[in-house]
């Protein structure tokens, strides 16, 4: 039986990938077009659906679509700017940790202000969001 050809939908089912992003990936250079046949379906070679997995994979890593273009242009044999890229990557999202924890620690003492309020006027949460606001 012969393999179907991975026309756009193919390629959106087989890699995960939504059509419109893999449209997307071709208007700003992330992967190539291919050429329209006669028959005017475009056929997307194994490179390019390799080429879509990796884009995605990479973003699930944090990656921004600049630093994935980066990576890319990068190849297979500069591992010393792509793990330079990965430790920055790495240091942006600890800092994301903290800051979340940070957020978590804040919530949580306020909601425990908030069960600990026992004359119900007015709401501790709000008051403190309002704070910061002024």
């Amino acid at each position: 039986m012969a393999k179907k050809p991975l026309t756009i939908h193919l390629a959106a089912k087989n890699t995960g990938v939504g059509i419109e992003t893999i449209r997307y990936y071709q208007r700003i250079g992330l992967i190539e077009k291919p050429e329209k046949p006669p028959s005017g379906h475009r056929v997307y070679s194994e490179d390019i659906m390799a080429r879509l997995l990796f884009i995605r994979r990479a973003k699930e890593l944090g990656f921004s679509l600049a630093e994935i273009a980066h990576l890319l242009a990068l190849g297979d044999g500069c591992c010393v700017e792509a793990k330079e890229l990965a430790i920055h990557k790495l240091e942006i999202i600890k800092n994301k940790l903290l800051d979340l924890q940070s957020i978590e620690n804040t919530l949580e003492k306020l909601i425990q202000s908030c069960e600990l309020d026992s004359t119900h006027r007015g709401c501790p949460i709000i008051a403190a969001i309002a704070k910061k606001m002024t």
